[in-house]
């Protein structure tokens, strides 16, 4: 078999999971790795916390490999949130992003400006549907915006945002922050547009919480003042006791305190994995899970607000029928697990995804038309 079959081969999650963009259950690797580095951890001798802490640079080589990037410039991070304050917290002029972002970006954005006291200055804006393209963010460009802040893949549709366009639009002289939760290891794509990428592994890497992080370009580091900096982003080596060096020149410098090796290590072998299957093949197969839903959706006329394009879309996809929570009670009641907010339902597939989950979707959507059509 091949290095993909073997992936495919270790999802064991129980049927009905649609659900990977909130959460992935910890694949069997990272189970693995979990319980032999616990135990290592758990003699305290000098050598087995050595050769946990080895974890650290293997998660960022790996991280870079998928990035395109140096290890030298990724620093891990408890949370993709963390990695985005440390960019936007170190940012000065004005700073452009949608109003319709989730959370770690807008709320982020929305705090380092009240804390930058008139230095930083958010500029939202409301593109169509949330999806932030060239032509949305065109209109808010001037001379005193420094930032375009994205994320790659948005949390509601799925809507792949055009970095390379983007780019282009915004020219050389500002930063592409890029959170790239919902994309990283999913989807084959360049990131070199991009001046910081952030990413976490408990959704689609199946490495659990505190496995994220953040790469910053070198023109990232000369523009982003390391204002969250800690006693792991200073000058020199080793602790720095008696004294207050300066932040560190490198990407180091966006650090707060000592990683989790635990954590370090399921992000190493959560990539490892994507890497090992091949991105491109893994992004092929989720493009079919995908297309398998929409066929089901359009069939049960449930009204889809994602992207249809394969190149503009990503692992999610967005139902918006006439009773969500409803239709939303009847998925789990089949046993149907996916995300339900608002007048919205979004049912999330991985490459992994087997048969049978596409089939329970399936049934379990005739079943609401059923019950509608009745109802009617």
């Amino acid at each position: 078999m091949s290095a993909f079959d073997d992936y495919l081969d270790t999802f064991d999650s129980e049927p009905g999971y649609l659900n990977w963009a909130a959460f992935g259950p910890l694949s069997p690797s990272v189970r693995e790795e979990i319980f032999a580095d616990a135990d290592l951890l758990g003699s305290g001798r000098p050598s087995s916390l050595a050769l946990v802490g080895e974890r650290l640079g293997q998660a960022q080589e790996i991280v870079a490999e998928l990035l395109g990037a140096e290890a030298a410039d990724v620093t891990l991070q408890p949370s993709s949130t963390q990695g985005l304050a440390h960019a936007l917290y170190g940012m000065t002029g004005t700073v452009v992003a949608s109003a319709a972002e989730f959370p770690s970006v807008s709320l982020t954005l929305e705090r380092a400006g009240a804390a930058s006291h008139g230095a930083l200055v958010p500029r939202w804006i409301t593109p169509d549907d949330g999806r932030v393209t060239a032509d949305a963010v065109a209109e808010a460009l001037d001379d005193d915006v420094t930032a375009l802040a994205v994320s790659h893949v948005d949390f509601r549709t799925g809507f792949r945002a055009d970095l390379d366009a983007l780019r282009e639009l915004i020219g050389p002289d500002r930063l592409l922050i890029v959170d790239a939760v919902q994309s990283f290891g999913m989807i084959d794509v360049d990131y070199s547009a991009a001046d910081v990428v952030v990413g976490h592994g408990y959704k689609w890497l199946r490495a659990g919480r505190g496995t994220a992080f953040a790469w910053f370009s070198p023109r990232a580091r000369e523009r982003i003042t390391p204002v969250l900096s800690g006693i792991t982003g200073t000058a020199g080596a080793g602790l720095a006791v008696d004294e207050l060096p300066a932040p560190a020149a490198s990407a180091r410098a966006y650090t707060l305190s000592g990683a989790d090796t635990l954590a370090a290590g399921r992000l190493a072998i959560g990539a490892r994995d994507v890497r090992d299957a091949g991105v491109a093949e893994i992004e092929k197969r989720l493009a079919e899970q995908v297309d398998a839903i929409l066929e089901i959706a359009d069939r049960h006329g449930i009204t889809v607000t994602s992207p249809r394009e394969r190149e503009r879309r990503a692992g999610i996809v967005g139902l918006t029928p006439q009773e969500p929570a409803r239709l939303a009670a009847a998925l789990a009641n089949a046993g149907v697990v996916v995300t339900a907010r608002g007048a919205s339902v979004r049912v999330a597939p991985h490459a992994g995804t087997d048969p049978s989950t596409i089939a329970l979707l399936d049934e379990a959507l005739a079943a609401f038309g059923n019950e509608t059509f009745i109802s009617a």
